[in-house]
């Protein structure tokens, strides 16, 4: 795997303290969402779909309790994931990037031999990033058009600079997507590309140099 794209995998999520997972309905302006992006609705259920695929995994692992009490704040977690996509979707298309599906089975394929198997891959993506097996390739997508969209830009992703411009890229497309989440779930922040309460190390996944994998937890 090339070093931006195992950077990806290697690097473990600096998450905040636990959280309940959010239910009931949405805001009075959009009953039943945890989201509006673009004017499309991202769903509470689909949210809570999303973190039962994540608590079946961990529960099937053996680790069950003990990742559970890692990932308190999943619910926000997967939320925030949903909006980046739409975020890095709208950047990408901005840029002209796009990313292939024989672009993400290439790259899932090198991740499986960097893990030693597709076991491996789905233990260590569950532990470090609370995702699901299902949920593999979607996350993979979103490392591949990173580090594309940064490569469009002519940005260094490695470096203080290249950062700066993939963030600028990324508020740009945030702001024109006006992102507006369930009070419940916490505020969206376009400039930080996160929801306020929860730090997720986006841009990070692209910046930090290749490292062997870690087993350390979320």
């Amino acid at each position: 795997m090339h070093r931006r794209r195992r950077t990806a995998l290697t690097v473990s999520a600096a998450l905040l303290a636990a959280a309940p997972l959010l239910t009931a309905c949405g805001s009075q302006a959009h009953p039943g969402a945890a989201a509006v992006v673009g004017g499309d609705r991202i769903t509470v259920s689909t949210v809570q779909a999303q973190v039962a695929d994540v608590r079946q995994a961990q529960n099937s692992s053996g680790q069950g309790a003990q990742l559970t009490d890692q990932s308190g704040q999943l619910a926000r977690a997967k939320l925030h994931g949903m909006i980046l996509d739409r975020v890095l979707d709208r950047a990408s298309e901005d840029a002209g990037v796009t990313v292939t599906r024989a672009e993400i089975q290439e790259m899932r394929k090198s991740a499986v031999a960097q893990y030693q198997g597709e076991k491996g891959l789905q233990a260590a993506v569950l532990q470090e990033r609370w995702i699901a097996p299902g949920q593999i390739d979607a996350f993979l997508r979103e490392q591949i058009q990173l580090t594309k969209l940064g490569q469009a830009l002519g940005a260094d992703p490695s470096s203080p600079e290249g950062t700066k411009v993939i963030g600028e890229a990324l508020a740009k497309a945030s702001e024109a997507l006006k992102v507006d989440v369930n009070p419940r779930f916490g505020k969206w922040n376009d400039q930080q590309i996160q929801l306020a309460d929860y730090k997720a190390p986006w841009i990070s996944q692209v910046t930090r140099p290749a490292q062997a994998p870690t087993e350390a937890g979320a």
